[in-house]
């Protein structure tokens, strides 16, 4: 929907949306609209999905963080999850574009309480429906520490996520077989938190994807039997220095 601050309906409509990211009007419209399509029946509440990229990705985030009752599940493409570190890692080329963004978004620079308050990272502990997060690693917009750092916090605070990595893409899929193994997988998510059908899912040949929640588990599984593996050694030789 074109929520308050969208192109195409004049310059009092666009700037409507000035500083209204995450808790303002922004999200309120989103809010306000899926409000609507419940009350006309069109759609089910218990049964309610926010999907989006880019910035579609960070109201995903918002979504479920500051309205966690409304949505069953959600999906973030290529979404920032805190917004001081997106601007942090605008390249200075791009310091122009930097500049306007703060101006739209808000002095997150020299106001941390406001970051804090927009930036879904913070908020964390309020998320309750499982999420899928796709991104490119090579991602110049909104880097993969977007995705990183939201995932790697709702892993460690038990909050249902999936992560999916795909280390040939930038800001959004262009590789046809990246294209297809993500809407796969989106599919079966969608299926298992909304219901309905869902076809075979069969890794697309030439897809990249990564799963660096699952690496991590794995890196840590070889760590922890690294560590008993010396533990029994310092054991035995201690028995063995006893006889």
């Amino acid at each position: 929907m074109n929520y308050r601050g969208s192109t195409g309906y004049g310059k009092s409509f666009l700037h409507k949306g000035d500083k209204q990211w995450g808790v303002g009007d922004m999200q309120h419209d989103l809010t306000s609209a899926v409000q609507w399509a419940i009350d006309e029946g069109i759609a089910d509440k218990d049964k309610i999905c926010i999907y989006g990229g880019s910035y579609g990705g960070y109201a995903c985030l918002a979504g479920l963080t500051f309205t966690p009752d409304i949505y069953c599940c959600g999906v973030d493409i290529v979404g920032p999850s805190n917004i001081k570190t997106l601007l942090d890692s605008i390249p200075p080329y791009w310091a122009p574009l930097r500049n306007g963004m703060l101006l739209k978004i808000g002095d997150v620079d020299n106001d941390e309480k406001f970051n804090k308050k927009i930036s879904p990272l913070f908020h964390v502990d309020k998320i309750k429906s499982p999420l899928l997060i796709g991104q490119g690693a090579n991602d110049p917009r909104v880097k993969q520490a977007e995705a990183d750092q939201i995932a790697f916090s709702m892993k460690e605070k038990g909050i249902p996520v999936e992560y999916v990595l795909y280390p040939d893409e930038g800001h959004g899929f262009a590789r046809p077989e990246n294209r297809i193994d993500f809407n796969g997988r989106a599919e079966l998510f969608l299926a298992k938190h909304l219901g309905g059908r869902a076809e075979e899912f069969i890794e697309a040949d030439g897809a990249s994807a990564q799963f660096p929640l699952l690496e991590k588990e794995e890196v840590e599984d070889e760590e922890e039997e690294f560590q008993r593996a010396i533990s029994a050694e310092r054991l035995t030789n201690e028995i063995l220095g006893d006889m």
